[in-house]
């Protein structure tokens, strides 16, 4: 079994767990009877755990959505399907690995499967870019999409990712317009689109492939405009007060649901989906059925109707009389 990775914040656990390792350990060198003990420990991780989870800042929830153990698209696509061939290639001579797609069966459903793809270590993660796609990976998106409308598949988006890649090469090779292509394109697919964001939503490289009809986003995943880290530097030009522009963002499930935004937050196993990887395979998996059986309903222009609706109503504005009140809002950027 992989040794855990623990985060900063479940340093309280640190000292549970090596009691219970030790614990197991005497177990399988003797025949001493340990379960009651072990038991304890365990009974009283779980409740620690619990408690830390209960209570997370949007900065640590950043942290679970990160988890280099979290489920990425692959580990869902092998909990679902029955059977599954990875398709490849832009057809403009890439094939981008930090942005995958092919088509499964889900309970003799035949559907379309994509989403961005990170690494387990450093070695993976050089291969999946960091799950950061280029535009050749937006491109392939948009062909097994514009494939899924012909067949009549729906589509399940996982969005995964700190963002689009923002390389020099990536700009080159027209970044801006293969994300904006996909956007508007999406808003005219024929087929049911739901998406959900499995860990870290960054941006327009999570926008590239989050046009849906129903948006759905795990309890400690985070869907953001930018990364704290990047707009604390914007506005504080120090990105150490991330962990505040992590609360002003509204980055979280429970904020993002109350504006709008999302369309169901997902509870996770006590710990994160790291802890318990199957469970949280069998709650998505759950809710795509749900949502994936009310749209399949739905005639094909309301669907496409409704899709568009439900971005236009998004979003808010300040109105004011000058500047000066606009920067009264946020008085920050005039420091």
């Amino acid at each position: 079994m992989a040794k855990r990775y623990l985060l900063d914040f479940e340093k309280p656990l640190v000292e549970l767990e090596k009691q219970i390792e030790q614990i197991k350990e005497l177990a399988r060198d003797s025949e001493v009877d340990v379960s009651q003990q072990l038991l304890q420990l365990e009974t009283l991780a779980a409740r620690r755990r619990e408690e830390i989870f209960k209570s997370l800042t949007p900065a640590q929830k950043i942290q679970v959505a990160r988890h280099p153990q979290r489920p990425s698209t692959l580990d869902f696509v092998q909990m679902f399907c029955d059977d599954w061939i990875e398709l490849h290639g832009d057809r403009n001579g890439g094939d981008d690995m930090a942005l995958i797609g092919g088509i499964g069966l889900i309970n003799n459903r035949p559907v379309l499967m994509l989403g961005h793809q990170k690494g387990r270590d450093t070695k993976e993660n050089v291969v999946r870019n960091f799950g950061m796609a280029k535009p050749g990976g937006y491109r392939k998106a948009l062909r097994l999409m514009q494939h899924a409308n012909r067949f009549s598949l729906p589509i399940l988006t996982f969005i995964d990712t700190p963002g689009a890649y923002a390389g020099l090469k990536a700009e080159e090779q027209g970044q801006g317009e293969a994300i904006a292509r996909n956007l508007r394109e999406m808003f005219g697919l024929k087929v049911p689109i739901v998406a959900t964001v499995i860990g870290e939503g960054g941006s327009g490289g999570a926008l590239g492939i989050g046009v849906a009809d129903r948006l759905l986003m795990f309890e400690h995943s985070v869907y953001t405009v930018a990364s704290p880290e990047a707009c604390a530097s914007i506005l504080w030009r120090d990105a150490a007060k991330a962990p505040e522009a992590a609360s002003a963002l509204k980055i979280t499930g429970k904020d993002l649901l109350k504006l709008g935004v999302i369309d169901e937050v997902l509870p996770e196993p006590s710990g994160g989906n790291n802890w318990a990887p199957l469970d949280a395979g069998k709650t998505l998996k759950e809710a795509i059925e749900k949502h994936l059986n009310a749209l399949l309903q739905m005639p094909e222009g309301e669907l496409i109707e409704e899709r568009y609706k439900k971005f236009r109503v998004l979003g808010k504005f300040i109105e004011a009389n000058n500047i000066e009140e606009i920067y009264s809002e946020i008085p920050q950027i005039t420091e």
